[in-house]
């Protein structure tokens, strides 16, 4: 293969490269609200904020239905809950922290938990 053979490929292939990469990142970043809240409430929370799921089943007391939990609450306070944990207001250590979704996530989340209780 020529020099120039060999250069005319390298530029795309960068690009694309270049593409898929940023793509992978915002791909995870981009995660829809009810995958998120599949992955990581459901097995407690249930499937429609009850506190239902498997897992909330077999807790003593098991999670309160959000239609409950959330009267009253802000956002805020939202947030904290899910990306601190429950001690952070005073709730259940068994509500863990998921301080790794971003701020974009936890928003959407709340949004998506706000729409169940009702």
């Amino acid at each position: 293969m020529t020099k120039t053979a060999t250069s005319s490929w390298k530029g795309p292939l960068l690009i694309s490269l270049a593409i898929v990469v940023a793509a992978g990142s915002s791909a995870i970043a981009a995660q829809s609200a009810p995958d998120i809240y599949a992955e990581k409430c459901a097995a407690c929370h249930g499937d429609t904020g009850k506190g239902d799921g498997p897992a909330g089943q077999a807790m003593q007391p098991p999670p309160i239905p959000f239609s409950t939990a959330l009267k009253g609450k802000s956002d805020s306070w939202i947030a904290t809950v899910i990306t601190k944990g429950g001690p952070a207001v005073g709730m259940t250590p068994a509500m863990p922290p998921h301080p790794t979704l971003s701020d974009d996530q936890v928003k959407a989340l709340i949004q998506y938990i706000k729409q169940l209780k009702s």
